[in-house]
């Protein structure tokens, strides 16, 4: 490559980890890092593996191969956990669809580790170990899943009261966008449309723009949750998952009395009355109330007896 080209292309990479250390400084003082666990600890890890990656890129070229992409599998399990943690803050105020997300994504990740050893096993070429043709189907996979993730909260913010001004939307459109870019490169690549000196730099390129967008998050005041009128749709799918889970038994005495109320307003009547006696005066009406008898509420209370 040629000297600016060279020049650019460091420069780019250097800039990693000093807006890293930004956000990991600014995460700190705020208090940030105990919201965020997961996403300090994926920051600080890069900022470890640039200081393996470089000096091994420029001393020890033969060995940067394998340590690159150990850092890379590392990356990737902590970015998938970074959107799961994302995903949770989201979804905060509902326990039960924070569950049912929980197990999604532990579902997703067994089958992303399934899919990933298959094409690793079923590998013939001859230039790329299998376990590094595992850790790239990994890594396409957690792409993938952070566009997803960008999309969901994209579409579905203004029902679950989540500002796009709030840290956890910053860190999902972060790696979503960054995401976005790198499979839209690789599928450049795939078809012979870049090389891989412009794909390395629009790539390292986006990853700069994702780290800007974390670091003016991490600094910018998160709103809080709007309640007033977005939440009525996820309490309703909130309620139902919490019917389904914990349905009311059969015997349970809440129908019982619901029931019962509902026979005794059902007995409550108003019947006009009229007497046409002496020149047809007419009397006012009134309304006739018909009390439960006793022979009722002693068998309300011997059922009662009986559920103990």
């Amino acid at each position: 490559m040629s000297e600016k080209i060279k020049i650019l292309y460091y420069a780019l990479w250097l800039a990693h980890p000093v807006l890293q250390t930004v956000i990991a400084i600014a995460m700190l003082r705020r208090g940030q890092h105990r919201e965020f666990k997961y996403f300090f600890a994926y920051v600080v890890t890069q900022i470890l593996s640039f200081a393996v990656v470089f000096p091994t890129y420029r001393y020890y070229p033969l060995a940067v191969f394998y340590v690159s992409w150990i850092t890379t599998a590392i990356s990737v399990a902590l970015g998938f956990k970074v959107i799961h943690e994302a995903f949770l803050d989201v979804f905060r105020p509902f326990h039960t669809l924070r569950d049912l997300g929980t197990v999604l994504f532990k579902w997703a990740g067994l089958v992303m580790l399934l899919v990933a050893g298959v094409v690793s096993v079923s590998t013939n070429s001859s230039d790329t170990p299998p376990w590094v043709q595992a850790i790239t189907t990994a890594q396409r996979s957690v792409r993938i899943i952070q566009v997803g993730m960008v999309l969901f909260l994209l579409f579905f913010a203004r029902y679950l009261g989540v500002s796009r001004r709030q840290h956890s939307f910053g860190i999902a459109l972060g790696f979503g966008t960054f995401a976005l870019v790198e499979l839209t490169l690789i599928a450049s690549w795939a078809g012979d449309h870049l090389s891989n000196l412009a794909v390395n730099l629009i790539n390292m390129g986006a990853y700069n723009t994702a780290l800007f967008i974390w670091l003016g998050y991490t600094l910018a005041k998160s709103p809080a949750r709007d309640a007033a009128s977005t939440l009525l749709r996820p309490q309703r799918w909130e309620q139902s998952l919490s019917d389904i889970q914990h349905p009311l038994p059969a015997d349970s005495l809440i129908p019982m009395f619901e029931g019962m109320v509902d026979r005794a307003l059902s007995r409550t009547r108003v019947s006009p009355s009229i007497t046409p006696e002496n020149g047809g005066a007419a009397t006012a009406t009134r309304a006739t109330v018909v009390p439960m008898s006793a022979l009722t509420i002693s068998g309300l209370v011997e059922r009662v007896g009986s559920k103990r």
